[in-house]
């Protein structure tokens, strides 16, 4: 079954106080490429989701993108410097007791100093982090994959279609090869006949002409080959692997047959059918370019 390389997922996890979000945009690539955006505190996890990917994935450029949600709306959590309160509560009493004041010292007021309580990113949990980063880059994953076989799905209809196509007109040619010999024949009859007038023709001469032009023109090899493309093309569409590179290969191999065709034929139906087939092939190459 094909896959295609472009798609969308997203997935959400939460374990204990640690909860994440994962989106994934997969686009077309030679190679499986994977970039990943994470939250400055969770670095350390960019192989582990990297691997993660490419265990799923064989090729594609993907993005990822990972948020950690907090359990306030700012991120942060407030801290007491404990040592600084002490600090300010003593001060506080030294200046009452200077200016000859009898007053207690509140928690409020060494609270209310400069320093003495801050606001700081709240701790993380390394490892609940990181079981939730990745059921949460799961969950995409499996969102990810399941829009690229729908989306393969649709290109494999499309190639079938192509595919069918340059088969008809394939053997369609096969069919006008020996006509065209026999058309060159004739033709070339008529046209010494006419410059004879009247004398003798060789006819053995005339057969080596016709057997020149017969096997320069034959082209029974590149349709033999291009049949076997079209066949090895169908099985890989229908394995369960990766076919993409090996299906592009192929899609060369296909013009390859194609064009020799071309230049070999001097017949006008089948160089129509050629021309037709080489478009096909060109609408094949470039739908290739999007399986997995």
């Amino acid at each position: 079954m094909l896959k295609s390389m472009t798609g969308f997922g997203a997935g959400r996890a939460k374990v204990g106080d640690e909860e994440f979000s994962v989106e994934l945009r997969s686009l077309n690539h030679k190679f499986c490429e994977v970039k990943v955006r994470l939250p400055r505190e969770l670095a350390a996890l960019e192989s582990v989701v990297v691997k993660q990917v490419k265990d799923r994935l064989a090729r594609g450029s993907v993005e990822v993108f990972v948020k950690r949600q907090t359990a306030t709306a700012a991120g942060t959590v407030p801290v007491v410097d404990r040592a600084l309160a002490r600090e300010y509560a003593r001060a506080l009493r030294e200046v009452a007791e200077a200016i000859g004041v009898m007053a207690e010292v509140s928690w409020t007021q060494v609270a209310s100093q400069p320093g003495v309580m801050r606001l700081e990113e709240r701790g993380m949990d390394v490892e609940a982090a990181t079981q939730a980063a990745q059921a949460a880059l799961d969950q995409g994953l499996t969102a990810l994959e399941q829009m690229r076989r729908v989306e393969g799905e649709a290109i494999h209809a499309d190639l079938e279609a192509r595919l069918g196509l340059i088969e008809r007109w394939s053997r369609e040619v096969a069919e006008l090869a020996p006509r065209s010999v026999e058309e060159y024949r004739q033709r070339l009859t008529e046209r010494v006949a006419e410059l004879a007038r009247g004398i003798s023709v060789d006819e053995q001469r005339l057969a080596q002409e016709v057997a020149v032009f017969a096997e320069r023109t034959d082209i029974a090899e590149e349709m033999t080959r291009l049949s076997s493309h079209l066949e090895q093309f169908r099985q890989m569409m229908a394995g369960n692997e990766p076919a993409g590179r090996r299906m592009d290969f192929l899609v060369q191999e296909m013009h390859r047959e194609v064009n020799t065709t071309g230049s070999k034929s001097q017949h006008a139906e089948i160089s129509a059918r050629v021309v037709s087939m080489k478009a096909e092939v060109e609408r094949i190459r470039e739908q290739v370019q999007n399986v997995e």
